[in-house]
């Protein structure tokens, strides 16, 4: 992998897509924006925007596999979004094991239901989906 990657992370669903930016150089990610989807399919101009205002080597893509490893429903949404980002864009494009990603946000502000807060918590998912993807790089 080359020193100074920079990668894109999603947080795929299907009202939100949470967005986050990583950097191999530093091996940080901090959350970017939440896109908002209608039953899975985000405003591609915007996706292009971000594509383009970042211009990452990679992108990732979260895959909400079952608890036991296995295939979920929203795998396979999520691996067509990916199969979409790829054809649409022509970068790399790889899927990272997100299981509890959105949880680990969501836990320990359980109390604080604030509209602001759980609109941030698809981008922090999406941070945490880039830290993990470039831990294991």
């Amino acid at each position: 992998m080359a020193e100074g990657l920079r990668l894109l992370a999603f947080d795929y669903g299907l009202r939100r897509i949470g967005v986050a930016v990583a950097q191999q150089l530093t091996g940080t990610s901090s959350p970017l924006r939440i896109l908002a989807a209608r039953d899975g399919q985000p405003d591609w101009n915007e996706v292009a925007r971000l594509l383009a205002e970042w211009r990452p080597d990679l992108v990732v893509v979260g895959n909400p596999l079952n608890m036991d490893g296995s295939e979920s429903e929203m795998s396979a949404r999520a691996r067509k979004f990916a199969r979409r980002l790829h054809g649409r864009f022509g970068l790399r494009v790889e899927m990272m094991d997100e299981r509890l990603s959105s949880f680990v946000q969501r836990h320990p502000d359980e109390r604080d239901r604030t509209q602001e807060r759980w609109q941030t918590v698809d981008a922090c998912a999406a941070a945490t989906i880039g830290e993990d993807w470039l831990r294991k790089a």
